[in-house]
């Protein structure tokens, strides 16, 4: 659970990142932003058979990080902010 955490934490900060523009985004919805973006990136990992949701292979991080970038960019766009 620790580790779905951190990965979560990492995978949001990633996303934040690639994501042009500041987000005003603290440190819990990051996570939040990154375990949603991994819940969703392991499953579409799932999907194309690459292994479990909660196994961890680059494909389903990827995924993960590629969900959350499109998660966040969905989120500015849904509350009227620009970069």
């Amino acid at each position: 659970m620790i580790g779905f955490l951190i990965a979560g934490l990492v995978i949001g900060a990633l996303a934040r990142l690639f994501t042009r523009g500041r987000q005003g985004l603290g440190l819990g919805a990051t996570l939040l932003l990154g375990v949603v973006g991994s819940v969703i990136g392991g499953l579409l990992a799932n999907l194309i058979g690459t292994g479990s949701i909660f196994e961890l292979n680059i494909i389903g991080f990827i995924a993960s990080v590629v969900a959350a970038v499109l998660l966040l960019g969905v989120v500015q766009g849904a509350s009227g902010k620009r970069a």
